[in-house]
């Protein structure tokens, strides 16, 4: 079965920190509904202790067997997309983050999040990206019911105790 792809766009936000043991923090920005043509880690600007970086692109992968997730996703409050992000050293030696993955996926952003030291983010889905999401769905999902399997039943019989056998122990086998 094949599936869709959406190239997106990431900004992230980075925020001086009040903390003793960091001078900053991460903080995810904003989702942009197509990659624009811009250098990784461009400055858009900011202030106020906080400064945007267009982070760069990333790829949403829809796949057909993944709808029902995508549905709970759209139908929470705030449908959002999570990316993961990796931090790395950049060209001058400043802290840089990674584009790694992104999904609309909740049980896999969940997942994104159990690796060490990477940072996952939940942005906001704008609504360009959901109504394509939707239409995907409505596309592709197949409703599959609940089956619950049944197990064979036992023979009562087969579970009892059988007496022993009465064996003489001094008599010799030929």
């Amino acid at each position: 079965m094949a599936g869709e792809w959406l190239s997106i766009g990431v900004v992230v936000v980075k925020r001086a920190s009040s903390g003793p043991f960091a001078t900053h923090e991460w903080q995810p920005g904003t989702i942009l509904p197509a990659a624009p043509p811009v250098a990784n880690w461009t400055s858009l600007g900011g202030g106020a202790g906080r400064e945007s970086f267009y982070a760069g692109p990333a790829t949403l992968q829809l796949h057909p067997a993944e709808t029902a997730h995508y549905r709970d996703n759209l139908e929470s409050p705030e449908p959002r997309i999570w990316v993961q992000l990796r931090p790395g050293p950049g060209p001058e030696g400043d802290e840089r983050l990674e584009v790694v993955a992104a999904t609309v996926d909740p049980y896999e952003g969940e997942a994104m999040a159990e690796g060490v030291g990477d940072v996952v983010a939940a942005f906001a889905m704008p609504p360009a990206i959901a109504a394509e999401v939707a239409a995907f769905f409505a596309a592709n999902h197949v409703e599959r019911e609940f089956f619950k399997r049944k197990r064979n039943r036992q023979d009562t019989d087969s579970l009892g105790r059988r007496a022993p056998i009465a064996r003489d122990p001094f008599a010799t086998e030929e």
